[in-house]
């Protein structure tokens, strides 16, 4: 009999999940956040832990398409017209953020006698590695806590983005004061030229047409293929050319934020995303090295707290000068001012040109990993300060603000929600209109009128419209089931909401109140008794229209109550027995 075994991957997964699962829930009660829990994690089961996990390396490479997900749910959240809004703070207060910290990070590297072996060339590739935030940290909280579209959220964004692009010449910097020649020729600055060209043009004039062929199919998990397929091949396209991965994802995001498919796609990768972010973050526990932090603790210590002092200070002070209020450059500050993932690449390519030491790699991969680690507690203190300011009586006055729209959603874009929108919308309120009809889809953006893909009765789908923050729902799809279902799920999920809902009869309506909507009405009921109305006037009997409708309505509202109290047949003989008419 074949000796049989328990299977290695099966066993790694089920160290990860189980970690994870104990984990994060813990560190989410004491107030810390997710990300602790996760980096916790990764110390516990690593190599430097309980040793369940081994190949830091392994993790670490398969964890990166973590952030190349993260990266294309950014793209999808920013359209191409807020990117070009940007555009000044990405390529003005980014740059000037790297290059500003870089060159005061190099100076000290370079001044104070025995940080570094290598030399002017190793501080300036570590003072510019350093200078780099996490992307992975940075965005993931400014998402747990809806600051993204907020303008520090912006702010803080456009200094990541440009921080992402800046990874490429940092790299080919590290190879030429390496003495290497894998610096960038003019032919692979030509390849990736062609590259970023070629993904714009099949993107902008191909995506559309194949998600909505495959919308067609109503297939979900089709669906779910072809968008982790799209995510798969701009990463590998920008690999192949020499880019950042997770900028070829994004790139891929903001070509598909145009289209009504954004909140289906974001629901799809969601899932993948958070599996692969946090086993990211695992990886950056299980490099954590704890016999170097113990033999070098007052350097990884005083290293990971003044590299996060200096460069909250200077992008406090940066955004400041760029118009930022003083919250908003707390805020950005205390989100960017750890080191980023990028910066363990750096190291080791500088090491394999001989350009830092093994010690060296360990004490920054430590010194790294700790400042990412107090990027949660910073932010608790930035929001403390933040409450001092406010009871001290000195609120600061901001300028350019804006009051933004209610926000209202429609789920289902026929008959009955066309009119409901273009109700609210005459109104001025930001409308987001939801529909599973690629057909109907279209026929809508011929009158103007924008309308994305997806499935109105999944919350997930409804958090990416922006269901959680919501001020109104309209639910007025033909799926009476999965109508019921949906009001249901959102209201256990959201008791805050308001759900308005279509119902078909009286039937329906009794079901969707039960369920847990505040208001429904029935399709016909309002046209109906419009229509009688006109009647009762054709009539030569318009004196009593208002008081007979009056009437009615009380009535219907009478004999809804008793049937939702004793059923559609009991309810209705009760009203039989108090009305001859009903």
């Amino acid at each position: 009999m074949a000796e049989t075994g328990a299977d290695p991957l099966l066993l790694e997964a089920a160290a990860y999940l189980g970690a994870t699962v104990l984990a994060v829930p813990l560190f989410k009660r004491l107030g810390l956040g997710s990300i602790l829990g996760y980096i916790a994690a990764g110390a516990l089961i690593g190599p430097y832990g309980l040793r369940l996990l081994t190949d830091v390396d392994a993790v670490r490479h398969v964890s990166e398409f973590g952030v190349v997900l993260l990266l294309f749910v950014i793209g999808l959240e920013l359209q191409p017209m807020r990117l070009w809004r940007l555009r000044a703070e990405i390529f003005g207060l980014g740059f000037a953020q790297v290059a500003l910290t870089g060159a005061a990070l190099t100076l000290i590297l370079a001044l104070v006698p025995g940080l570094v072996s290598g030399g002017a060339p190793a501080a300036i590739v570590i003072g510019l590695a350093l200078a780099l935030s996490s992307t992975a940290f940075g965005v993931q909280l400014l998402r747990e806590r809806n600051a993204l579209s907020t303008p520090h959220g912006d702010r803080a964004f456009s200094i990541l983005l440009f921080q992402d692009i800046a990874v490429v010449p940092l790299l080919a910097l590290a190879a030429f004061l390496g003495g290497a020649s894998a610096g960038m020729t003019l032919r692979d600055a030509g390849v990736a030229v062609a590259a970023l060209a070629g993904l714009v043009i099949v993107g902008h004039y191909g995506l559309k047409h194949l998600f909505r062929l495959i919308a067609l199919v109503k297939a979900d998990e089709v669906f779910t293929a072809a968008a982790l397929l799209v995510v798969a091949l701009a990463a590998l396209a920008m690999q192949w050319a020499g880019l950042s991965m997770a900028l070829g994802a994004f790139i891929a995001g903001v070509l598909l934020a145009g289209t009504e498919f954004r909140h289906q796609l974001e629901s799809d990768i969601e899932p993948f995303r958070a599996l692969f972010l946090g086993l990211f973050f695992v990886g950056v526990g299980m490099a954590v090295e704890w016999d170097v932090a113990a033999a070098f603790w007052p350097i990884v210590l005083f290293g990971a707290l003044g590299l996060f002092a200096l460069k909250t200070a200077l992008i406090f002070a940066l955004t400041r000068l760029s118009g930022s209020g003083r919250e908003d450059a707390l805020r950005i500050g205390a989100t960017l001012g750890q080191a980023g993932e990028f910066g363990f690449v750096i190291f080791a390519l500088a090491a394999s040109d001989g350009l830092l030491t093994p010690r060296e790699v360990s004490i920054l991969t430590v010194t790294v990993a700790l400042s990412m680690a107090l990027t949660p507690f910073a932010l608790r203190g930035a929001g403390w300060i933040i409450a001092r300011l406010a009871r001290s009586g000195e609120p600061e006055v901001k300028a350019g603000g804006v009051v933004t729209p209610s926000r209202v959603i429609v789920a289902g874009f026929g008959r009955f929600g066309q009119v409901v929108a273009r109700i609210m919308r005459m109104r001025g309120y930001s409308v987001t209109l939801i529909d599973n009809a690629p057909r109907r889809i279209r026929l809508a953006r011929t009158f103007g009128s924008e309308v994305f893909y997806g499935d109105a009765t999944k919350t997930d789908v409804m958090r990416a419209a922006g269901a959680e923050q919501a001020d109104a729902i309209f639910y007025c799809i033909n799926d009476r089931e999965g109508a019921k279902l949906a009001v249901a799920r959102m209201k256990q999920r959201w008791p805050h909401l308001r759900l308005f809902a279509a119902a078909y009869d009286r039937f329906q309506e009794l079901e969707l109140r039960a369920a847990g909507a505040d208001h429904v009405i029935r399709e016909t009921r309002e046209s109906a008794i419009a229509l009688a109305s006109e009647a009762l006037a054709a009539l030569g009997d318009e004196a009593a229209v208002d008081e007979l409708v009056e009437e009615f309505r009380r009535r219907d509202e009478e004999m809804l109550r008793l049937q939702a109290e004793l059923g559609m047949e009991e309810g209705a003989e009760k009203m039989r027995q108090r009305y001859s008419v009903v």
